[in-house]
């Protein structure tokens, strides 16, 4: 009888959802990418087929965890929205995220922004955009063919998926507007808002409260109207008989 041959076990690869070479943010960073990232999804949180994600890691290929890369900000059209804890391009229809933001920070060297581009041309990025909020520099690359090319000027530049405006003018920050010429908000913006918003929530809490006691104080006035009434009663009928 011949020997029966077993098959082997494949071997479990696992994707991590955090990257340990991660590098810290600066509040510049890290509120310029929160803006745009916010901003994002308000523009498209009507549409079920596009995902807006912020520091999510992208696996471009199946089978290698080594290839990796966490975008600041990444937009994949045709995708649905949705928790996922990585990007895993196999997972998603073989879409790899169309448009790309970086956001500079003083630890950002040379060569990690030269390797992200070149990751961001093979695996098929349309739209990569770079901004510098401390020098207030911005530059975007659109793709032609297997490269991506520099946009000659970005100050007025439309994105062509997005239709997103973009003002980047001399020593002012970037802003995005858009396609009805709503501008993005700020992270400052963002904050105040989120703050007047805080504030307002409190208020009303307060005034919700002040309502219940009022009306608490009532209940118990009453009561104690109604106890006195009730004695005074009592008291008329005792003395009738």
């Amino acid at each position: 009888m011949p020997r029966q041959l077993q098959t082997p076990l494949k071997r479990q690869i696992t994707y991590p959802d955090s990257d340990v070479e991660d590098i810290s943010s600066s509040t510049l960073q890290w509120g310029s990418s929160r803006a745009i990232k916010d901003g994002m999804e308000k523009l498209f949180r009507k549409d079920p087929n596009v995902f807006v994600a912020g520091n999510l890691l992208w696996y471009p290929i199946e089978g290698d965890n080594k290839t990796r890369i966490g975008p600041d900000v990444l937009v994949a059209f045709g995708r649905p929205k949705g928790y996922r804890g990585s990007y895993k391009q196999w997972e998603e229809g073989g879409i790899p995220p169309q448009v790309v933001f970086e956001i500079l920070s003083p630890g950002n060297r040379s060569q990690e922004m030269i390797r992200k581009f070149r990751f961001y041309e093979k695996y098929g990025v349309k739209e990569y955009y770079i901004y510098d909020p401390a020098n207030l520099d911005f530059v975007g690359y659109i793709r032609e063919g297997e490269v991506l090319a520099e946009i000659p000027e970005m100050n007025g530049w439309v994105s062509p998926r997005m239709k997103l405006r973009f003002e980047s003018e001399p020593e002012s920050q970037l802003r995005l507007f858009e396609p009805d010429g709503t501008p993005f908000a700020t992270y400052l913006e963002l904050v105040d808002k989120a703050e007047k918003a805080e504030q307002e929530r409190t208020q009303a809490r307060q005034e919700r409260d002040e309502a219940k006691r009022r009306a608490e104080n009532l209940r118990r006035e009453c009561e104690s109207w109604e106890s006195i009434q009730m004695r005074s009663i009592e008291a008329e009928e005792t003395c009738r008989h």
